[in-house]
């Protein structure tokens, strides 16, 4: 696979987080370049798929990022003692663990690493900060970037105005909610601005969500 696109295993048990990583990774049955392993899985832990990848001589360079919901030091070391080149606590953000596998790609393929989410035909590149859409590029300010990127983690999930405040705009900064409305209908100018429906979906008396 030398000069094609990174190949990413996403060894996940929850089938929704699944999908959207590995919409978002492009996962193709060969040897992959890294592995996304979730440590609680129902017949076989991520800590033991973990020490047998680490035991074998053909999978033992392929790096290894832990996903778990157990927050303990003692546990995030036993992990990394087993042989995981990273520790990952759910809940997380996507873009925060994309960009932890392109710190990983960097080693094994310093050339392919990038951080791209994807939603129909709208693509968001965190490393350049540049949004497309049908191919046409969006300009796009801070917030409303930040807004879309939450919004294509997690497609079809309904966020509050709070949630939206706090992820965006931070938890120490006091925002009216209000604002979020605001800038969703800036969002929603440029997404639409060279056509195409509006994808930003508004929920009644819950909040927005992307499709």
């Amino acid at each position: 696979m030398a000069g094609g696109q990174p190949l990413v295993l996403v060894v996940e048990d929850e089938l929704a987080q699944r999908e959207v990583l590995a919409y978002n990774l492009e996962v193709a049955e060969d040897r992959p370049d890294v592995i996304v392993l979730d440590w609680m899985m129902p017949r076989l832990s991520g800590i033991e798929v973990c020490r047998r990848l680490k035991l074998r001589s053909e999978t033992r360079a392929i790096p290894v990022i832990m996903l778990s919901a157990r927050t303990e030091e003692v546990d995030r070391v036993r992990g990394l003692e087993t042989g995981a080149d990273d520790y990952v606590v759910k809940p997380y953000s996507v873009i925060e663990l994309m960009a932890r596998v392109k710190a990983q790609l960097r080693r094994v393929r310093p050339a392919s690493a990038g951080v791209r989410l994807e939603f129909g035909d709208i693509v968001l590149d965190s490393e350049t900060h540049r949004v497309t859409r049908a191919g046409q590029e969006l300009k796009l300010g801070p917030t409303e970037f930040r807004l879309l990127a939450a919004l294509m983690e997690r497609p079809g999930r309904v966020w509050s105005r709070e949630s939206l405040l706090d992820r965006v705009w931070g938890h120490d900064v006091y925002v009216d909610t209000r604002t979020v409305d605001v800038h969703i209908g800036r969002l929603r100018k440029v997404l639409t601005r060279h056509g195409g429906a509006d994808p930003v979906r508004t929920v009644r008396g819950a909040g927005y969500a992307l499709g």
